[in-house]
């Protein structure tokens, strides 16, 4: 079973979210992104049993984008 995780910086919380339309449920943050990977890998097959998903292998594809201004002057 293939999933993508969206991942998001919250600046106004100072926290990384993870959602993912493929995985019900499927809401965690971290201010650190690869502590949130890891809280990812550890949630993701529960859900999936609690969603009734017998999927044996899950692969996670995560997908981030952040965007910052930069000056030049």
């Amino acid at each position: 079973m293939k999933c993508i995780v969206n991942i998001i910086w919250d600046s106004e919380a100072a926290v990384y979210i993870a959602t993912s339309e493929s995985i019900p449920g499927l809401v965690l943050e971290s201010g650190s992104f690869d502590a949130l990977i890891e809280k990812v890998r550890v949630a993701v097959p529960e859900l999936l049993k609690l969603n009734d998903n017998k999927a044996e292998v899950i692969d996670l594809t995560f997908m981030s984008e952040r965007h910052c201004l930069v000056s030049n002057g």
